[in-house]
């Protein structure tokens, strides 16, 4: 998958992303760096929702039908991502988990998932405060 999320530095208590573990079908292929939606209680998933709100980013690698049904999820952290459209830097940020970039909040209308801590160009990749 191209555009995963790079982690750049987590924050947290422990330092760790505040990882939250959230239940993923067997059968799903996620990568590490992917930005996952909630689809249920405590459910995550790569497919993109009208609306969803996100789970984090994920913190490992999730192989398909392996009998493995959770995944780990940062939730706290600088990351690189990779912008949609411009962005002006401290706009608030909303993702897409479809190909993975962001965009400035209010030009979509979307949930805010952090922060741009610089300024960016269509496709560009830029530093991001991840704050679920």
């Amino acid at each position: 998958m191209a555009n995963e999320w790079v982690k750049v530095e987590l924050y947290g208590a422990n330092n760790d992303g505040n990882p939250r573990r959230y239940t993923i079908a067997d059968g799903a292929s996620v990568s590490k760096g992917q930005l996952l939606s909630l689809v249920d209680a405590r459910t995550a998933s790569f497919a993109l929702a009208t609306g969803s709100m996100f789970a984090g980013v994920a913190a490992e690698d999730h192989l398909p039908s392996v009998g493995v049904t959770s995944i780990s999820c940062w939730t706290d952290g600088i990351f690189e991502a990779v912008a949609s459209d411009a962005i002006t830097i401290g706009a608030a940020i909303s993702g897409n988990n479809l190909n993975q970039v962001i965009a400035d909040a209010a030009s979509t209308g979307a949930a805010i998932i952090g922060y741009a801590l610089e300024a960016a160009a269509d496709a560009e990749v830029v530093n991001v405060r991840l704050r679920l």
